[in-house]
C-alpha cells in the first residue's frame, strides 16, 4: 500500500509539474453548460454539472496554488510566454461562469466574493499579458491567432455578466459599477475588433493546413457569444444612471450584430472541422483545449436566451433551447476523452505499483 500511495503521489506531482495554464477551461465549459440547462431545461441536471464544476474549481485552484509555491519558475516562464499567458484568463472566465451559476442559486455574496477575485486577477494579467506579447514577441515569434489572444476577451466580458448580477449589493458603489461595467464591454468589443481582423486576414489570404486549425478557434464564435450575453445583461440591468440608460438602443443594436456574427461563424468551423479531420484524416485526440470548443456553444445557447428575452423573440428560444442540448452531448464526448486519457496515464503508476 506505501509503494502505490507513493507511486500515485509520483502521477499527481507530475500532473501539478505539468499542469495546463489553460486548465480552467474545464470549469467555463462546464459552468455554461449548467447555467443553460438551469435557465431553461432541467433544474436537476444543472445541478449534476454545477457539482462537478465546482469541484473541478476546487482541485484546479489547489492544484495551481502548489505548482506556485513548489514550481515558481515553471509558472514563471509560462506567464512570460506569450504563447501561454493568455490562457490564464480562463481562470478569470471560469471564476466568474462559476459565480453566475450560485448568483443564480441566490448565493449572492459567494457571487460577490468570487467576482471580486476574477476582477483582481483580470487586473493583474490584462496588462502583464500584453507587455509579455509587445516585449518578448518579437523574439519568439508567437502566432497571435494561436496564443489564446480571445481568452483575455471573454474573461473580460465575463466580468461584466457576473458584476451586473452583483453590483446591486455594493450600496453607494453600485452605480461607479454599472459604469465600469460598461466600460469593460466596450474595452471587450474594441479587442475583439483587432484580433478579428488579425484572425480573418490569417485564415482567409494566407495558407491554411490542417494542423493549425485548433479547436481554440471556436472562441471566435465564444468571444463574440459572451459579448452578446453581456451586453443583453446591462440591457436588462436598471443602473440608475440617465446616461446609461440612454445608451441601450446602441447597446441593443451592436448586440444584434454580434449574434449575428456568432452565428455566422458556427457552420464554418464545422466545416473546418470536417476538412481537418474527415478529408485532411488527421487524428480527433483528447488535449484540454478541446474545452475551448464546449464553452462557446454553451454560451451561444445562453446568450440567444438573453437576447430573446431582451429583444422578446421568442423564436429564439427554440434555438436556445437546441443548443443547451448540443452542447451537453458535446461536454459528455470530451468528458469520456478526458476520463480516458487519465486513466490511460494512471496506467504506468499501476503497473509499477
Amino acid at each position: 500500500m506505501p509503494a502505490r500511495a507513493h507511486k500515485l503521489w509520483g502521477w499527481l506531482a507530475k500532473e501539478i509539474m505539468t499542469l495546463d495554464p489553460g486548465a480552467f477551461a474545464i470549469v467555463m465549459a462546464t459552468g455554461i453548460v449548467s447555467n443553460a440547462f438551469l435557465l431553461q431545461v432541467s433544474v436537476q441536471l444543472s445541478a449534476v454539472l454545477f457539482a462537478v464544476g465546482l469541484a473541478a474549481y476546487c482541485g484546479l485552484l489547489v492544484l495551481s496554488l502548489l505548482r506556485c509555491a513548489w514550481l515558481r519558475r515553471a509558472v514563471w516562464a509560462d506567464l512570460t510566454d506569450p504563447r501561454l499567458v493568455f490562457l490564464f484568463f480562463t481562470f478569470v472566465a471560469g471564476t466568474d461562469v462559476l459565480g453566475s451559476g450560485v448568483s443564480l442559486r441566490g448565493y449572492d455574496r459567494a457571487a460577490l466574493g468570487l467576482w471580486l477575485l476574477a476582477a483582481l486577477a483580470w487586473l493583474a494579467l490584462i496588462y502583464f499579458s500584453l507587455a509579455v506579447l509587445t516585449f518578448f514577441n518579437t523574439d519568439r515569434g508567437v502566432d497571435i491567432v494561436q496564443s489564446g489572444w480571445l481568452l483575455a476577451i471573454v474573461g473580460t466580458e465575463s466580468l461584466v455578466i457576473l458584476g451586473a448580477a452583483v453590483a446591486p449589493m455594493l450600496g453607494r458603489l453600485s452605480p461607479t459599477a454599472f459604469v465600469l461595467l460598461h466600460m469593460l464591454w466596450a474595452i471587450g468589443l474594441v479587442l475583439y475588433g483587432i484580433f478579428i481582423s488579425l484572425f480573418s486576414q490569417r485564415v482567409f489570404f494566407t495558407a491554411l493546413t490542417p494542423d493549425k486549425v485548433t479547436p481554440s478557434w471556436w472562441i471566435v464564435m465564444g468571444a463574440a457569444a459572451i459579448s452578446v450575453n453581456a451586453g443583453s445583461t446591462l440591457v436588462a440591468a436598471s443602473s440608475g444612471i440617465a446616461f446609461l440608460e440612454s445608451m441601450r438602443p446602441f447597446i441593443d443594436a451592436v448586440t444584434l450584430v454580434l449574434w449575428a456574427w456568432a452565428t455566422w461563424w458556427i457552420p464554418f468551423l464545422l466545416i473546418l472541422g470536417i476538412w481537418k479531420h474527415a478529408v485532411c484524416r488527421l487524428p480527433l485526440v483528447y488535449t484540454p483545449a478541446l474545452w475551448s470548443v464546449v464553452f462557446p456553444l454553451g454560451m451561444y445557447s445562453v446568450a440567444t436566451l438573453r437576447l430573446s428575452l431582451t429583444a422578446e423573440f421568442a423564436p429564439l428560444r427554440l434555438l436556445s433551447y437546441a443548443m443547451a442540448w448540443i452542447a451537453l452531448a458535446a461536454w459528455v464526448l470530451i468528458a469520456a476523452g478526458l476520463v480516458v486519457a487519465t486513466w490511460r496515464s494512471l496506467q504506468p503508476s499501476r503497473r509499477q505499483a
